[in-house]
């Protein structure tokens, strides 16, 4: 048989769309031509292929001309995935492998030169695309892929390890294959067993929020954001515990669905972040102030994800707000208003999904101490205005929760009681969230314009309340529906049905608390 069909995948974004690899062997001129819209490290697999068949001691065809062709062409095709689907063609091709073996399945692998499997990006979104269908992966990629329980995902370790699963026949192996030191075939025991996935974790058990003495109005604005699925902005001078702050906030969020983290994984395996030992837990993205545009919301060629698609369903902490880029934090408007962000470039166009939750921290002037009744604050006023301006009025608007973190006094701070620990906010958190996804189908901060009206069930003196005092402070349309939102939210925790002033009242307390210069 001259012609050769293997089936594989590409990735596109969170998507894995087919690829058919067509290897074609024809009489003429001795080449060896890829086409389809192969990148360069894909164009390399000629030579990984050609040495890992010579020295698994296969035939390779010297004498023919060989076409591999990439289907659909139109599809760009980028890292080593198709070494593994190409060598497999040639050995279909050359009659080295019956083709009715490998029917029904899916390959994806990288080649070493002896025939050894390397890992791929991208298996876990692969193995959610083949639903159905067994794919062969590197062992190493086997257990991520295997989380998702539609696909049978087979994992191996060696070129000649997938050859003697399919093929009952003993390969013989050549001198070549011998000083390579290749790996025994043939025999039932060297059939590839299917991958089982790890088990889903629990909430993982971080920082407990018991370790913040005082705090009081923070804690409370943290659990809000909690059950709401708010962004918020801490504010206050160094030292006042903001981050030891953020860095608890995860602890509050209940755990994920599968269908949450089966996504989580699939995008923090995108850029090889994922490890199997954090599965199911919400993702926790730290990026440095340093961080670009790029590095926050992605790009490259092709697109990869950046740290805000890679925090999605966790939390994203940005802390020293205003030192980052103010390119990086425009491009954070988007993704807080959709939950999504789309990367375009010459070649391609593809969209991640990037709906986590913000909480960002910030000193309120370059010295930290403007506002503070304890310590004098060294910074001018024009020094204030330009530090709080890197901050434009669109990005804060988007930031449900803005609150100030003080300096706590020395007897709670040293005190012997102790705060209340993460899970019982946690407790709270998850019955206020019960209470919105039955109510709305979705947290109280996915809220559209559209069903806000329907959804909050303002009281009518409430609804006064806050009309009144949204056209006194000059409130945006986008501002007041944000308070209303979060008056849901505490109402939620209250609980009561309705949204009344008391819960009006605290949520516009969480509206711009830096007094200077916004």
């Amino acid at each position: 048989m001259s012609l050769a069909v293997i089936h594989s995948r590409g990735l596109q974004g969170l998507s894995a769309p087919a690829v058919t690899v067509e290897v074609h062997l024809a009489n003429g001129l001795p080449s060896f031509t890829l086409v389809g819209l192969a990148d360069t490290e894909v164009k390399e697999a000629r030579e990984r292929v050609r040495s890992a068949l010579l020295n698994c001691g296969f035939e390779f065809p010297h004498n023919k001309k060989v076409v591999v062709n990439l289907a659909p062409a139109d599809l760009p095709k980028d890292s080593g995935r198709f070494d593994l689907p190409i060598a497999l063609g040639l050995l279909v091709a050359t009659g080295q492998l019956p083709a009715k073996l490998v029917a029904g399945h899916e390959f994806a692998g990288e080649l070493s030169l002896a025939g050894e499997l390397r890992p791929v990006r991208g298996a876990l979104a692969m193995s959610l695309a083949a639903a159905g269908i067994t794919l062969v992966l590197p062992k190493a990629n086997a257990q991520e892929a295997a989380l998702s329980s539609r696909t049978t995902v087979l994992g191996a370790e060696h070129l000649m390890q997938v050859f003697a699963h399919f093929c009952e026949t003993p390969v013989a192996k050549t001198d070549r294959a011998n000083r390579a030191g290749a790996q025994p075939t043939a025999g039932p025991s060297s059939r590839i067993a299917p991958a089982k996935p790890a088990p889903m974790k629990s909430r993982a058990l971080g920082p407990d929020m018991a370790d913040v003495r005082g705090q009081a109005a923070a804690k409370r604005a943290l659990e809000i954001a909690a059950a709401g699925g708010h962004s918020v902005l801490l504010v206050g001078p160094p030292g006042t515990g903001k981050s030891m702050l953020a860095q608890r906030f995860a602890g509050l969020l209940p755990h994920l669905s599968e269908h949450e983290a089966l996504e989580a994984a699939a995008l923090q395996d995108l850029a090889g972040r994922f490890q199997i030992e954090n599965w199911g837990q919400r993702p926790v993205q730290n990026p440095h102030h340093t961080a670009s545009a790029v590095a926050l919301v992605g790009g490259g060629s092709p697109p990869r994800p950046g740290e805000i698609t890679l925090a999605h369903g966790g939390v994203l902490f940005l802390d020293e707000l205003p030192e980052f880029a103010r390119a990086a934090l425009e491009a954070l408007r988007e993704p807080l208003e959709t939950g999504s962000i789309s990367i375009s470039r010459a070649a391609q166009r593809v969209q991640y999904p990037a709906r986590f939750q913000l909480v960002a921290a910030m000193n309120p002037c370059p010295c930290g101490n403007a506002g503070s009744s304890k310590k004098i604050c060294r910074c001018t006023h024009e020094q204030v205005l330009r530090y709080q301006g890197k901050l434009s009025g669109p990005l804060l608007d988007r930031i449900d929760v803005h609150v100030e973190v003080s300096a706590v006094e020395p007897e709670e701070l040293l005190g012997a009681q102790k705060a209340e620990a993460s899970d019982a906010i946690a407790q709270r958190v998850h019955e206020a969230r019960e209470k919105a996804i039955t109510r709305q189908g979705g947290l109280n901060a996915q809220l559209t314009p559209a069903n806000i009206d329907e959804c909050a069930d303002i009281d009518p003196a409430a609804l006064k309340f806050l009309q009144v005092a949204a056209a006194r402070l000059g409130w945006s349309g986008r501002s007041t529906h944000r308070a209303i939102k979060v008056a849901r939210t505490i109402a939620d925790l209250a609980p009561s049905r309705k949204v009344n002033v008391t819960h009006i009242a605290e949520a516009m307390q969480y509206r711009r608390v830096l007094k200077v210069g916004l």
